[in-house]
């Protein structure tokens, strides 16, 4: 024996059928052409809420979470397909995904009896935004150096500081707030997580323009706001290792990937003839990049796979982080030199010029959401020094 192992991907036909079912809804109630919820036109969010409502209803929406939130039970894997059908056609879930993917699951492995109560049914019925109050200003990649803080006062605590880009803030209704509450040697000690209702008094939230659009950047200012014990997820002090938890999903959750692939399997027919005017480098480029949309696929896999026993590994976030960042940025370059390669006569070039147009401005910020990668490539780093 040569000490090779078979692996099989295939997902099954009930994974298959679930795929056709999910392309068939975007089809039914997503316009052609739709680019996503966050952009200067109300209609788009919109139609995210009422497809969510739609996913809700079938029990789509949040599959793998237990039926008594709203689930199905499903497996990872079907969660999966549909995390990767919903980013292949830009989302139509809106920002759900934040409170499907990892803000519910985390609510469920440490929240109480009544924070589960309160905000599970509204994220598993599409009804409730979530934004994220974690990076500040002089604490992005070193997210333990953050200054926002919550300080005691009587039964409750008083937060002050400053949060940025901190996508959804101006639409979401509640935010994951992580704030410092005690100071010690070790600096991601004292840091504790708060759900805090975006309502609440002494929050300001200022958009920052962008390139990719409106809602995806923004600062959050806190002046003093009010939460009390009700408002802590898990334990006092000890937010960090939640934190661990929530940036290994997070990092994984979003199947960039799909969009990949779907953009450059769509290049041939909406160029049509002018495909076969291409530079032969030029394809030879278009066919690197499709394999690299599978090694990406394959390394999220195997971190989907940990999460089902519940030891999802640093260094195997980071290494899919690392693949799928690049596949947004080299994908990007080489579809973007695709479309101006020729003319693109149809109505359905023009709409892959727009989607590939969308798809190059948002991969630029890919390799700094959710992590730096030059972070993940120390913290690959680290992982392999440690276990040498």
């Amino acid at each position: 024996m040569d000490g090779s192992v078979a692996v099989d991907f295939d997902m099954g036909d009930g994974v298959a059928a679930l795929r056709s079912e999910l392309r068939r809804l975007i089809e039914e109630h997503v316009p052609a052409g739709f680019l996503g919820a966050f952009t200067n036109d109300p209609a788009d969010l919109a139609v995210t809420q009422h497809f969510c409502r739609v996913l809700a209803e079938r029990g789509l929406l949040c599959m793998a979470w237990p039926t008594e939130w709203g689930g199905r039970g499903a497996s990872l894997w079907e969660q999966t397909a549909v995390r990767e059908e919903m980013w292949a056609h830009h989302e139509p879930r809106g920002a759900q995904y934040m409170g499907v993917n990892w803000v519910g699951p985390t609510i469920m492995r440490h929240g109480t009896p009544d924070q589960q109560h309160l905000h599970l049914p509204a994220i598993s019925s599409g009804q409730v935004i979530w934004c994220q109050g974690f990076s500040e200003p002089d604490a992005g990649s070193d997210l333990a150096s953050l200054r926002t803080a919550a300080v005691r006062d009587g039964d409750g605590w008083r937060i002050t500081g400053q949060k940025i880009w901190t996508s959804y803030a101006t639409m979401a209704q509640w935010c994951f707030l992580l704030a410092r509450t005690a100071s010690g040697e070790r600096k991601q000690h004292g840091l504790t997580i708060f759900l805090v209702p975006m309502s609440r008094p002494g929050i300001e939230v200022r958009p920052i323009a962008s390139m990719i659009g409106p809602h995806h950047l923004n600062e959050v200012f806190l002046d003093e706001v009010w939460v009390t014990e009700a408002d802590v997820l898990g334990t006092v002090d000890e937010g960090w290792t939640v934190v661990q938890e929530v940036l290994a999903f997070e990092r994984v959750g979003i199947a960039r990937y799909a969009r990949c692939e779907r953009l450059l399997r769509w290049a041939p027919s909406a160029l049509g003839d002018e495909w076969d005017r291409l530079p032969d480098e030029l394809v030879s480029r278009w066919a690197r990049m499709l394999v690299h949309t599978r090694r990406a696929r394959l390394l999220a896999y195997k971190v989907v796979d940990t999460q089902g026993t519940g030891r999802v590994r640093p260094a195997d976030t980071a290494s899919y982080r690392i693949a799928v960042t690049r596949l947004d940025q080299e994908s990007a370059s080489v579809l973007m030199e695709i479309i101006g390669s020729g003319a693109l006569p149809s109505q359905d070039a023009v709409r892959f010029k727009r989607a590939v147009e969308d798809h190059w401005r948002y991969s630029h910020a890919s390799t700094m959401a959710a992590g730096s990668i030059e972070m993940q490539r120390i913290l690959l780093a680290r992982s392999l020094l440690a276990s040498t």
